[in-house]
């Protein structure tokens, strides 16, 4: 139907958009941008059908398997790179939710907002970051947005033009080795509730600073930075359970989400 995917910073502030499709241009609009997970959907204006690549299951992506990246690096528009999926679950620090899949295919400036596939064809990844010391280019360490995780935002675009993430209502940290041990937990893990939003779903369904949520919603929460994912990608106003570790025990509560985007 003439959508296309693309990151936010790409078409961000801009006045004009254009697609090239073959030897074809198009004029284009956004109808939603998600800056906080850095994807946009624009729709090309025109009633020309076009054939869409589909999307492959990223969970299933394993470190080593052959990646192919195709891009526009320095204005070099349809330029195929080859690597292999370098690292999971990646966070580097340039958007809240982050999960990057890392790769040593060639990614540059211009590169971003295109594809990663896998080897069957599919798209597992968003091409949208790559470190580059001087801005050297690549030098081999690049960043996808899996396709899971992008889809659920692409779809929300797509019907609402906003994304409607959950909100739970809490401050977090890590578990350190020193709080577990202080609080008796088995080992350092889930997320340490710093403070809890005056009004929020976490306050009304009994979460208190000092809780340890080992589990959200039937999901086990290894680590700190897991939950924000798992919480944003939830179904906005669903009662879920959540398991926390209080008083050196654990304890269910349940409770209903609510939406990041209206809340303070």
């Amino acid at each position: 139907d003439g959508i296309v995917i693309t990151n936010n910073h790409v078409v961000a502030n801009a006045e004009d958009i254009l697609v090239r499709v073959g030897e074809k241009e198009y004029d284009a609009k956004v109808i939603g941008a998600d800056p906080y997970m850095d994807i946009a959907v624009i729709k090309m204006k025109t009633k020309d059908k076009f054939k869409p690549v589909s999307f492959g299951d990223s969970s299933k992506a394993r470190v080593g398997d052959w990646v192919v990246a195709i891009g526009n690096p320095f204005g070099l528009g349809g330029t195929v790179t080859s690597g292999i999926i370098s690292a999971r679950n990646r966070q580097i620090g340039l958007t809240r939710y982050e999960d990057f899949i890392q790769t040593d295919a060639s990614i540059n400036q211009g590169n971003s907002g295109g594809p990663l596939f896998n080897l069957k064809g599919e798209v597992i990844g968003i091409n949208t970051a790559i470190i580059a010391p001087g801005q050297s280019g690549s030098i081999g360490i690049g960043f996808a947005i899996p396709a899971n995780a992008a889809a659920n935002v692409i779809d929300q675009l797509i019907k609402f033009g906003e994304t409607k993430r959950g909100w739970l209502g809490v401050r977090i940290q890590y578990v350190t080795k020193e709080i577990a041990d202080k609080e008796k937990l088995d080992k350092p893990r889930g997320a340490l509730v710093q403070s809890v939003a005056e009004g929020s779903p976490s306050e009304k369904g009994g979460i208190k600073a000092g809780d340890i949520i080992l589990e959200f919603d039937g999901k086990i929460i290894n680590q700190m930075k897991e939950l924000p994912l798992i919480v944003a990608q939830t179904e906005v106003g669903k009662t879920v359970n959540v398991k926390v570790w209080r008083n050196k025990r654990e304890v269910i509560k349940k409770i209903k989400l609510g939406r990041l985007e209206t809340s303070e």
